[in-house]
Order: C-alpha cells, then sequence, then structure tokens
C-alpha cells in the first residue's frame, strides 16, 4: 500500500519542527547558565551554527563609539574577520538595527537596497558570502546588535528559518543582558572590594597620623624642645628630618636610628625646596636622579618666617614618594615648631634683656659691686667679682642689637653677662687666659656672621668694668681706623696707640702732638689753610709729589708751594730732620679724631 505523499512530507515537517524546538529550549537553557560575557557571546554564535545549519554566523554589537562591532562567529574562514567594524547606518546590520526587525538579502554584494561599506565589502569578498539573514538582538526596547547567519552561495530564506533564528535571538538578548548585568556586578563588586582596602587603608593611615599628631602634643606639653620634635619625626616618619633657622642654617639634624644613613640634599635643591615652600605655604616635594626624596615646609608665625622643616628619605625606589598624609604631618609639626621657637625666643629675650641690665648697672655702677647687684647675679649663677674681663665687638654688617645676641650665647657658655652698652655689642665674663679667650670669642662669632667682626679685650681692675669698657671701646675704632677689621685681640696689642684710647693718658697725646705738629696746627687754625691734611696726604703717598697732587685734585707747583709753606711753618727741614716724629705726630692727630667722634 502506498503512502499518502503529502501526509509523509507533514510528518517530516512536524518531526523537524520538534527538533528544533526541542533545540532551541535546550540552547536557551544552555545560556541561561552561562555567566562571562565573552562564554556567552561565543555559545550563541555557536547555537544558532547548529541551529540554523548555515555556512556561518557571527554576532555583532553597538559599541560606545556608535559602530558596529563583529564581536564572535562560527563556521568564517579570515581570521580578521572578527576586526570588522561598520557605522551603524550601513550595511544589512543598519537596516536590522534601524527597524528592529529581520532583513536578509540573496545576494549581498549585488544588492542595491541597502548601503555598503568599502570596508566589509572586502570582507564580504574574503569570506565569499553571498546570502545573509541579520535578526536584531533587543534588551529593553533596545536595539544592542545583531546576529547573523550567512551561506557562501545564492539563496532565500524561509520564514520559518526566520522566526527560528529570531526567536534564538530573542534568548540571546536574555542571555546577554544576564550576562552584561553579572559583569556588571562583578565589576562593582571589585570596586566595592578596592573601595573598602582603601578605606581600610586609610583608616589605618590616619590611625598612625593621629597616633604622630598626640605624640607631637605629647613633646609640647612634656616641655619638649625642638630638637625632641625632630627626633620623633625622624623615628616615625623614617630618614632624616633638619630643622633650618632663618638663613637656611642647620639647627637640628636628626635621624633615625633604626634606618641607614642617609644621603643628604644638595644645598641647591634645599634652597629651591625652601624658597617653595615659602612661597606656596605648603609642603615642596623634590625627588632627585638618586632616588632621594626632599620634603620642606616653612615654620611661619603669621607673617614672621622662623625657619623650615626639612624631611629626607633615599628609599623612594621601595617605598615610593611620600604621600599626603606623611605632608600634612610634617605641616602640623611646623606649626608645633613654630610655638616652641616662639616660647624658646621670648625665654631667650627675658633673658637677654635681664642680662643686659645687670650688664648696664654693673657698667654705670663702677667701680664697686653693690649687696642687691651681687644677689641679682648670684640668682644668674654669675659671681660677678669673677668678671675681670669686658669684650666689645663690632661688625660693619651687623648691629650691635644682633652681635649683643650672638654674644649672650656665649655669655650663657661661660657665666657672664652680655647686652648693649653705650651702642656697643658687650660682654663680661671670667678669664684665665685673656688672648686665647677673645680669639675664641671672635671665632665663634665670625663663624656665626660669616662676616668680618672686631673683637675687643680689656682686663677689669678693681671692678672698674666702666673704665675697661672704653678702653675696649675706644681701641676697637683704632684698629677699624689702621685697617684691622677682624680679629679678636687684647688691647694690650696696641700700646703703641694707647695714648689715643687711654683716656688717662690724653694729656700725654696732647703734649706729644703740640711738639710735633703743633705749628701746623695753630697755622690751620689762623689762616683756615689744610697744611695737615696735605703732610697727611704726602705721608700716605709715600712721599710721591705727583700721587699726592692727584689725590688732594691740585696742581703740583700748588702742592709744592704748601710743602714749602710747611717747612717755614715748621721752622726745619722736615723732609730730612724729625721725619718719624713728625708722622707719628700726624697719625695720632687722625687717629685721635676717629676716636673722639661718637659712633
Amino acid at each position: 500500500m502506498v503512502g499518502d505523499p503529502e501526509s509523509g512530507t507533514e510528518s517530516y515537517s512536524l518531526v523537524r519542527r520538534q527538533r528544533e524546538l526541542a533545540s532551541l529550549y535546550a540552547t536557551a537553557k544552555s545560556l541561561t547558565a552561562l555567566r562571562e560575557l565573552d562564554e556567552v557571546l561565543q555559545s550563541i554564535v555557536h547555537h544558532a551554527h547548529d541551529l540554523i545549519s548555515t555556512d556561518f554566523t557571527y554576532l555583532s554589537l553597538v559599541g560606545a563609539d556608535g559602530r558596529l562591532s563583529a564581536k564572535a562567529s562560527e563556521g568564517t574562514i579570515s581570521a580578521s574577520f572578527l576586526a570588522a567594524c561598520i557605522p551603524v547606518g550601513v550595511g544589512l546590520g543598519g537596516k536590522v538595527l534601524a527597524s528592529r526587525s529581520p532583513h536578509w538579502v540573496r545576494n549581498y554584494a549585488a544588492t542595491t537596497h541597502i548601503d555598503h561599506d568599502p570596508n566589509f565589502d572586502r570582507l564580504v569578498d574574503t569570506e565569499k558570502l553571498v546570502a545573509l539573514l541579520g535578526v536584531p538582538l533587543v534588551i529593553r526596547g533596545e536595539a544592542v546588535g545583531a546576529l547573523f547567519a550567512g551561506d557562501r552561495s545564492e539563496r532565500s530564506f524561509q520564514a520559518d528559518e526566520i522566526a527560528l533564528l529570531s526567536a534564538f535571538a530573542d534568548h540571546a538578548a536574555v542571555a546577554l543582558d544576564n550576562a552584561r548585568l553579572y559583569e556588571a556586578s562583578r565589576t562593582a563588586l571589585h570596586e566595592l572590594q578596592g573601595a573598602y582596602r582603601k578605606i581600610e587603608e586609610h583608616m589605618a593611615v590616619v590611625q598612625r597620623a593621629q597616633a604622630i599628631h598626640e605624640s607631637l602634643t605629647g613633646v609640647v606639653l612634656a616641655g619638649g624642645t625642638p630638637d625632641d620634635v625632630a627626633q620623633l619625626l625622624a623615628d616615625q616618619l623614617g630618614g632624616s628630618v633638619t630643622l633650618l633657622d632663618r638663613t637656611g642654617a642647620p639647627l637640628v639634624v636628626r635621624r633615625d636610628m633604626t634606618a641607614r644613613q642617609c644621603r643628604t640634599p644638595s644645598e641647591n635643591d634645599l634652597a629651591d625646596a625652601v624658597k617653595d615652600a615659602r612661597r606656596s605655604g605648603r609642603c615642596t616635594t623634590l625627588v632627585d636622579a638618586a632616588g632621594t626624596a626632599l620634603s620642606v615646609a616653612s615654620v611661619q608665625a603669621g607673617d614672621n618666617y622662623l625657619g623650615a622643616l626639612a624631611w629626607s628619605r633615599d628609599d623612594v625606589a621601595d617605598r615610593g614618594a611620600p604621600d599626603d598624609t606623611d605632608l600634612r604631618t610634617l605641616e602640623r609639626a611646623t606649626h608645633i615648631l613654630g610655638l616652641l621657637i616662639l616660647k624658646e625666643r621670648a625665654v631667650a629675650e627675658a633673658s637677654e634683656r635681664l642680662s643686659g641690665e645687670l650688664l648696664t648697672e654693673l657698667m654705670v655702677g663702677s667701680p664697686g659691686i653693690s649687696p642687691a647687684q651681687q644677689a641679682r647675679t648670684r640668682a644668674r649663677n654669675i659671681d660677678a667679682d669673677r668678671l675681670d674681663l669686658v669684650l666689645v665687638a663690632d661688625s660693619p654688617t651687623s648691629s650691635s642689637t644682633d652681635l649683643a645676641r650672638h654674644l649672650h650665647d656665649i655669655a650663657r657658655d661661660c657665666s657672664g653677662l652680655a647686652g648693649e652698652h653705650l651702642g656697643r655689642a658687650t660682654m663680661l665674663l671670667h678669664s684665665d687666659d685673656d688672648d686665647r679667650t677673645v680669639e675664641e670669642a671672635h671665632h665663634r662669632l665670625r663663624r656665626t656672621l660669616g662676616d668680618p667682626v672686631v673683637v675687643v679685650g680689656e682686663r677689669v681692675v678693681n671692678h672698674d668694668w666702666s673704665r675697661a669698657f672704653c678702653l675696649a671701646s675706644r681701641c676697637g675704632t683704632v684698629m677699624r681706623a689702621i685697617g684691622h677689621t677682624d680679629l679678636g685681640a687684647m688691647t694690650g696689642r696696641y700700646a703703641l696707640y694707647a695714648m689715643v684710647f687711654d683716656t688717662e693718658r690724653v694729656r700725654e697725646l696732647d703734649r706729644f702732638i703740640t711738639d710735633s705738629i703743633g705749628p701746623l696746627l695753630a697755622y690751620d687754625r689762623r689762616r683756615g689753610t689744610d697744611l695737615v691734611g696735605t703732610l697727611s696726604a704726602y705721608y700716605a703717598h709715600h712721599s710721591n709729589v705727583a700721587a699726592t697732587a692727584r689725590a688732594l685734585y691740585v696742581h703740583v707747583n700748588t702742592l709744592l708751594k704748601r710743602l714749602d709753606r710747611a717747612s717755614t711753618v715748621l721752622g726745619l727741614n722736615w723732609r730730612h730732620e724729625h721725619d718719624l716724629e713728625l708722622q707719628l705726630g700726624l697719625r695720632l692727630h687722625q687717629l685721635r679724631a676717629v676716636a673722639t667722634t661718637p659712633s
């Protein structure tokens, strides 16, 4: 018995339909179990290829740049196919996305119903792509991509094929959305975990910074010094911590005792960092070629610049550059240092003021010491009876106030008194070796100032500090007048000029000057001339007539007439007789004028 052909065809179609639906269900179920986006995309094209039974399938997604890019393929032969990327408004994909509905062509290269992309057309030729079917991937009403099935021969796509691929695309879109959500959730989780780790790290840093701040506060409450603050910072931060004064000179240098010696930054780097920190008001960090990090913060009290705090580390390669928390710690430390420096300065100024007051009392009240003065000096652990040396200091580059402050530092070390007296930086102290003491005082001042300074000492006799001060002060003036501007010496070294600076020998000086140049002085007073000045210039230029005339801005003949007049006034041949006595008289007359001129 022969069966009905139509009945057989229907039976075959039904079996095929059941098989496709079962395969579609199994595929959809397997897709929902996937999590990784790339794995989902590849699984979609793989199952679509099996379901549709075309030569190849591929999937493209719309990227952030608005272009349609191939993400996965099955059955393609070109390695560059996955690099395909075309604008969303062209090609078969453009029509699918715009309409959010399936579209197909019998012959892609020959069709004129779509806008061709030259780059994709080259891939079409490479793949021998002819017939192409595309269905949209729609997620929450938005076409996010397209799924394609293609053959390498011309053909039409039947309604059941289009329906099957569209149904598969719907399931694939759900799987794709799930994968994207999973990836976004996992990314958010990683970011949350990273943020939590950062919070933990930040809390640890904050707790460390708080501990350092509490330690710094403890140093202040315990009566600590800037030295203690620098050592605490070095121990906590590592490396080397240096406190600089207003001139940039190091006052305190402290290092972490557990670390290796830290390389010292160059003077230029340090000076540049200090300048930047002062200008910005914030901590400045430099890292040199050797890997040493230098951070500097300015120490300020209002507009008053007190110095700078420098922190250097040479382990940048291991620990990285200083972080913001460490730099903020350094800045907070400068506030504490500012308070300590101002406190020390206030104490020092009070001590200097009291020392200066006691010095002035002894000077004004000398000779002798009153019981009240004995008690006040004894309260400062100073024995007034032993203050047997007076030092007077002078420098062309520093005020007497600054010099007195530096002398106060020296006086504190040797139980002496220092201050300003009659506009001069003065110190009273005990000495067993006067020459050595005055030389050491000069050396310390010279090193501190960095400029020439004259220090003159005079031994005190019978507590007559006033006379010793007068001799030392006037001797210092004479020393500068004869060109000695950078040394420390006792007045005895200048005994030759004692008649000039010793007021008790003024009569001897008057007598010598009268005997040597008295007639010239009298002549100048009567006639309004300056023969004394002429002869002084003559000897200063080694008796050279031409040089003397140039120095006095006169003609040589005029000078010779003046010299002849001086011979007449003196009544002797002064160029050959009594020459030394005349030169001494002229020089002593000049020095007396300098020594008696108020400073």
